[in-house]
């Protein structure tokens, strides 16, 4: 057996399904092995290298198992780069792997070379370089391994010509290993936490990306329901918690509820969990529970004390974790018991969260788009996002109930994640509707993409909020420089993405009115293939960040 072959039959022994790639010279092989294999592995041939490490991205996600991307040499591998990445600031599982040239000519500038083990470095937790086919099993098995351990995240390979053309000498074993998350000691810090709760009066749990990650959405949900704790959330946390839990506040930080950053600032107890205290979460030290205890529960141990000092830290899977912190508040009987806390918060997210969206305006406010969405989208269906201010929009004024169901980039902030992610989340979950809410500049940067969606038959339905402005860069220049001084953020009015998805063989809709979006979701839903909606929004309608200082008068706004 080659080692192309060997390499997919390790994947096999993984439990792989599809795999995200595009051939060329130097992967042909391991391409070859893969025809061969097709009965087990179906592999998805994108468009672009950076759309198969999102498309990957997307499966990871919307599943919970690592995707697997594979591309050829040099500018192939290169341009993986952006989809690692993000990958990796999001924690997202990933196999990420890529032909090299032969080891005689490794440092020759050979024709399609890159130094990928270089390149790649920053971008995942490990690369390697695999010298022989008969290391092809344990480096796999090795990558497998540590893609989801601890804070998961991606691992790349490097295949010179000879690993994957080269017959191995030794047999590959038949058995997989097989390794489990483990949470041991630390005990006395969970009883200090339980009396922490039990001596607060305005308690908060702050959720990350690590309760998804986890599969910890059920401890979390039994732990605030024993505690009666509000919740604030991370970007990357919704969908932890389902939306219209009652102590669910929403999103903190930057572009956060109201009611989010409110609670934030007079809290006197902040139990953060699987969070990692990014710079969109904490925009503001000052405002940042000034007077609060603060908790950090986090499974990599790098991240504790990195952005915020926690007066105490728990290292640990969160679901673990949670499991034994729910024993110790039951034998604290520690809970929050402040009814004009919960009240307050309670008062003030029914004002925030009730605001009429219906907005039968034109030209179309982004609001109405959302409130005919609603109507549309299901608790178990997907929403992808790409990035920018429908982004922020879609986080803000979509519930979701159930894990998995919200995916976005957001570490990165990596415009084009939405309709390559939205590919791999269909594949992973083919039972439910996937929707990819976009923006015109965006869906630009991936809309190659299409065609995939055309090949192989899928059903993605693309909701284009076209505004013809790069819309979040332009109010950032506004706020910051006047809006006299907008700089190459003007779109303009092209392309037609209506047409140009009847020319990939989609459906095109287009919605000028308030009146005419639900058609178009109607027909969208109905139909058994793809849709992209273009909607033809205000030009210059602002989504504003949310101020970290929130007073109760700003409700009234």
């Amino acid at each position: 057996m080659d080692g192309g072959h060997a390499i997919v039959k390790t994947l096999i022994k993984h439990g792989v399904t599809h795999t995200f790639g595009y051939p060329g010279g130097g992967i042909v092989p391991v391409f070859d092995a893969l025809f061969d294999h097709k009965a087990y592995i179906q592999n998805i041939l994108m468009r672009h290298e950076q759309g198969a490490a999102h498309a990957a991205d997307g499966f990871s996600r919307a599943s919970g198992r690592p995707g697997v991307c594979i591309v050829t040499s040099g500018p192939g591998a290169a341009n993986l780069v952006t989809g690692m990445l993000t990958a990796w600031m999001d924690s997202s599982p990933m196999i990420a792997m890529a032909g090299q040239v032969s080891f005689k000519l490794i440092g020759h500038e050979a024709f399609q070379e890159a130094d990928m083990v270089d390149i790649a470095l920053h971008t995942c937790k490990r690369d390697v370089q695999i010298n022989s086919p008969n290391e092809v099993f344990k480096v796999f098995n090795e990558a497998f391994r540590l893609t989801t351990e601890g804070r998961p995240g991606p691992v790349y390979i490097d295949l010179p010509k000879e690993v994957m053309t080269d017959k191995l000498t030794e047999e590959i074993p038949e058995k997989v290993p097989v390794s489990a998350p483990a949470f041991e000691g630390q005990r006395d810090k969970l009883s200090d936490i339980a009396k922490l709760i039990k001596g607060s009066e305005r308690p908060l749990v702050l959720i990350g990306g690590g309760i998804i990650a986890s599969g910890a959405s059920g401890e979390l949900a039994r732990f605030v329901d024993m505690t009666r704790i509000p919740v604030v959330r991370s970007l990357m946390a919704k969908s932890a918690l389902p939306d219209k839990h009652p102590v669910s506040l929403g999103m903190t930080g930057l572009y956060g509820s109201k009611t989010a950053n409110y609670a934030v600032n007079r809290t006197d107890l902040i139990i953060a969990i699987g969070c990692r205290f990014s710079n969109r979460t904490v925009t503001s030290r000052e405002a940042f529970g000034p007077k609060a205890k603060i908790v950090h529960i986090e499974v990599d141990p790098k991240e504790i004390g990195q952005n915020i000092k926690p007066d105490i830290a728990v290292v640990g899977d969160a679901k673990l974790v949670l499991a034994e912190l729910i024993a110790a508040v039951e034998e604290a009987e520690a809970k929050n018991d402040n009814m004009e806390w919960l009240g307050k918060l309670k008062e003030l997210k029914e004002v925030e969260f009730g605001e009429d969206i219906s907005a039968d305006i034109e030209p179309i406010s982004h609001k109405r788009v959302f409130h005919d969405l609603r109507r549309f989208i299901k608790d178990e269906d997907i929403v992808v996002t790409g990035v920018g201010n429908h982004q922020m929009l879609a986080q803000h004024y979509l519930d979701r109930k159930y894990p998995r169901t919200f995916i976005t980039s957001g570490g990165e902030g990596t415009m084009g994640f939405g309709l390559p992610a939205s590919i791999g989340a269909k594949l992973a979950r083919p039972d439910v509707e996937v929707f990819n809410i976009d923006g015109d500049g965006s869906f630009q940067m991936t809309l190659q993409e299409l065609a995939v969606l055309a090949y192989e038959n899928l059903k993605v339905i693309s909701v284009i909020f076209k505004n013809e402005y790069l819309g979040m860069v332009r109010q950032w220049q506004g706020q910051v420089y006047g809006t006299d001084r907008y700089s190459s953020v003007h779109l303009g009015p092209m392309p037609d993405f209506a047409k140009i998805a009847e020319a990939y063989g989609l459906n095109g809709f287009k919605a000028t009115k308030p009146s005419e979006i639900a058609s178009c979701l109607e027909q969208a839903v109905a139909s058994p293939k793809s849709s992209v909606i273009e909607i033809a929004l205000q030009k210059e309608e602002d989504y504003l960040p949310t101020s970290p200082k929130i007073s109760e008068k700003d409700f009234a706004k």
